[in-house]
């Protein structure tokens, strides 16, 4: 069953770059062209292309500045190791 957010259109660049500092995945999914279980399946993977912040107990957010270079350049902004992470 297809959902309102797989239908969206993807939004421009310019829109894009107006969304606050972290978004959602399903966001995200729909700005990359992708379907939200395929984006989830990249996130998974250890593939994702955009930067995210894991929040509370495992809810993912998605770095803006992160998808706003992947969309200009076409290189991915891989996360960090998670030992960069850890707060020192």
């Amino acid at each position: 069953m297809r959902t309102s957010s797989d239908t969206q259109a993807a939004p421009t660049l310019a829109e894009i770059k107006t969304w606050p500092a972290t978004h959602s995945a399903v966001q995200c999914a729909q700005a990359l062209g992708v379907s939200r279980a395929q984006f989830y399946r990249l996130v998974n993977s250890g593939r994702c292309p955009v930067r995210y912040l894991t929040v509370g107990t495992g809810r993912k957010v998605f770095v803006t500045a992160s998808l706003v270079r992947l969309l200009e350049s076409g290189e991915p902004d891989p996360q960090p190791p998670a030992s960069a992470l850890v707060a020192a």
